[in-house]
């Protein structure tokens, strides 16, 4: 018979591997494990990198220092400027992990803009290392925009969705 510490080393060593199902057997006793299938988000980075030549030309470096501010920052900048002029509440992500609306892929939204939600209301779900956490509304009121997109990687303290306070 396997030890309780055998058999978790044994669990954490399937659960790095790739491979989705283990089955042991020794002297009558039997375990089987499979693995759970998580939908895989593709992540891609928010810009293109830079690729920077050897010895760039001089009119390149000029260019280079008068680069803007990113497009989804202004964004942000004007939807936290809108949340504060309508006085909305963020509900944010309370960790780091993959955004999503629904708890399957086949199933409908959790919320969806125009829906009232009540402090205990399940809004989504972020998933982070394989735990699937669900996130509530925290507030009584309706839900004004969804900030985030399915299958989006979201980060601690980012604004998911705006909801306005009954």
């Amino acid at each position: 018979m396997l030890k309780i510490q055998e058999i978790r080393e044994l669990i954490r060593l399937v659960d790095q591997s790739s491979i989705d199902s283990f089955e042991f057997e020794h002297e009558g006793s039997k375990i089987k494990m499979k693995k759970k299938q998580v939908p895989q988000a593709i992540v891609q980075p928010a810009q293109p990198a830079v690729v920077e030549a050897v010895h760039p030309p001089q009119e390149a470096r000029r260019a280079e220092t008068k680069h803007e501010p990113a497009a989804p920052a202004r964004q942000e900048t004007v939807t936290d400027n809108a949340a504060e002029a309508e006085n909305l509440h963020k509900i944010t992500s309370p960790m780091v992990g993959t955004f999503y609306q629904s708890s399957s892929p086949d199933s409908d939204p959790y919320v969806k803009p125009g829906d009232k939600v009540s402090k205990d209301s399940v809004v989504c779900i972020v998933e982070a290392m394989k735990l699937f956490n669900e996130i509530e509304a925290e507030i009584n009121g309706e839900i004004v925009e969804i900030l985030a997109k399915d299958g989006q990687l979201v980060e601690y303290g980012q604004p998911l969705f705006l909801v306005k306070p009954e």
